[in-house]
């Protein structure tokens, strides 16, 4: 899914973006009451509740069990205080299964806890259709994290692109965000879309630097300084053959 011109933007000079993401809300509060906190931890979870079903399955535990493991119950079993919100949620899930499911196993389905938004069904399906079985569990769920992420912020450019009345054009156009187009494929939309191969070339090349700040801002929401963005990115490229 990442394109070349993810490899060659820069964050914003001034910062300002990246002073109220969700992680640096998350790690700051002193408790899970604090103002903004949870919901900003419950919006992370509900992007990046997949990458730790596929995990659980890969481990060995059933359907069921996977939907209740993928819960935000365990969540404030690992120190907040540092580190990117990738290996946070990865570590707590792992300490909850190493010393705490057997003892929370026979309650109730929630234990009254209020769950994260998800789609059984959509879950398994998902699993089944991509996980491959070459990949150990700590494999799959980094590379369905970054998946995750990059899925997020093409969500979010369709969205700009469809407030903007140019839902066609993107439908387009999105192939190229990841791939150069073909000899003739551009004359060929252009044709489509009723504009020049030459206005189309822009498109691409603005939808493409578009994408690359929005991938960037869904990674500042997940670790704690602005210079761990650049790091991070290249590090899920490489985790999905980028």
């Amino acid at each position: 899914m990442p394109g070349s011109d993810l490899n060659s933007g820069e964050l914003p000079a001034s910062g300002k973006w990246f002073a109220t993401t969700h992680w640096t809300v998350v790690i700051g509060a002193a408790d899970s009451t604090a103002p903004g906190a949870q919901e900003a931890l419950e919006k992370l979870c509900r992007i990046y509740w997949f990458p730790l079903y596929a995990y659980v399955r890969r481990q060995g535990h059933s359907e069921e069990d996977a939907q209740d493991l993928t819960q935000k119950e365990y969540l404030g079993r690992a120190n907040r205080e540092r580190g990117k919100f990738r290996t946070f949620l990865l570590t707590s899930l792992q300490n909850f299964l190493r010393h705490e499911w057997e003892k929370v196993r026979a309650q109730k389905r929630g234990g009254g806890r209020t769950p994260v938004p998800w789609d059984d069904e959509l879950a398994e399906t998902n699993y089944r259709l991509e996980v491959s079985d070459q990949l150990t569990p700590d494999q799959i769920y980094e590379q369905r994290y970054a998946m995750a992420l990059f899925r997020n912020a093409l969500a979010r450019l369709q969205e700009e692109s469809a407030a903007k009345g140019k839902s066609a054009q993107f439908e387009q156009l999105k192939e190229f965000l990841s791939a150069e187009p073909g000899e003739g494929k551009y004359a060929e939309i252009a044709s489509r879309l009723g504009m020049s191969s030459g206005a189309v070339a822009v498109a691409v090349h603005r939808l493409r630097q578009r994408y690359g700040e929005l991938v960037r801002e869904e990674i500042a929401h997940t670790v704690t300084t602005p210079a761990e963005v650049e790091e991070e990115m290249r590090y899920l490229i490489k985790l999905i053959g980028g």
